[in-house]
């Protein structure tokens, strides 16, 4: 049985990659292969960050703002301080589900910019 993740609609349009599910500080992340893709978040603390993650590069972040125009950094991860690598399509955006159903379009069509190999711990 599959682990019950927030926003689980979005493995239906994954398939049929085979996305690996772990746990990550209290959030769930997706992967394919070695590469993570995303991050789900649904928790009660800071509800502002709750939402699908996208594992990206500021060097893509114009681009896909462009496809996705309710994206936007992941401040919690700076303390609101700067944008971070991370992009998220916020659960109380307007477009939430059209905008997490078209990442998921774009993985699937291999999309250079989503998805990142972890640094590997030391």
């Amino acid at each position: 049985m599959k682990k019950k993740i927030p926003f689980d609609f979005i493995l239906d349009y994954l398939h049929p990659m085979e996305i690996k599910i772990k746990p990550m500080f209290g959030c769930y992340a997706l992967y394919d292969k070695d590469k993570i893709l995303l991050v789900v978040r649904k928790r009660e603390d800071h509800t502002d960050a709750n939402g699908v993650w996208i594992a990206t590069g500021k060097e893509y972040h114009r681009s896909l703002k462009k496809e996705l125009p309710s994206m936007q950094s992941v401040y919690m991860l700076s303390d609101g301080k700067r944008e971070t690598n991370w992009q998220m399509i916020a659960e109380e955006a307007d477009d939430f589900e059209e905008s997490a159903t078209k990442i998921c379009e774009m993985i699937l069509k291999g999309d250079e910019r989503i998805g990142r190999v972890p640094k590997a711990k030391k």
